[in-house]
């Protein structure tokens, strides 16, 4: 029963939790990266929002490496602090700029994914992470 109202439990069942978190939250937002960056490979011609104003291709391209690149190092959680970065940005652009004059259920989306980020940025890969296998090779 104390355990339910303990606070100071930070033992494998948290690294577990950080481990599902960073797999789930990474391949949720392969869905989102996986079609953007197909889009680099089509003959069409390129179809994204500039909510920064530097140009479509750059845009599209920081959301490409954000939402794809990032997302698999996450899942793999190697460097994820560093690669959790722009997508704490990325997800930022989208909530606070791109949908700014939408109404709270457009930008829910990118607030979820921008506070699991945070979170992750601030707990780290966990113990279940290339991160800390590096880690402890450079301990040794």
């Amino acid at each position: 029963m104390k355990a339910i109202f303990s606070t100071m439990r930070y033992n494998s069942s948290v690294d577990l939790i950080i481990f599902v978190a960073r797999i789930w939250i990474g391949c949720f937002m392969l869905t989102h990266g996986t079609p953007k960056l197909m889009q680099f490979f089509s003959n069409e011609p390129l179809h994204f929002a500039d909510p920064l104003g530097i140009g479509i291709t750059a845009s599209l391209s920081l959301a490409v490496f954000a939402e794809f690149f990032c997302a698999c190092f996450l899942i793999l959680g190697l460097a994820s602090r560093a690669f959790l970065i722009p997508l704490i940005i990325n997800m930022s652009v989208a909530g606070f700029i791109f949908h700014v004059n939408d109404p709270f259920g457009k930008k829910e989306m990118a607030f979820l994914f921008l506070l699991v980020y945070l979170i992750l940025f601030v707990l780290g890969s966990g113990k279940y992470s290339i991160d800390r296998m590096i880690e402890r090779k450079l301990n040794q």
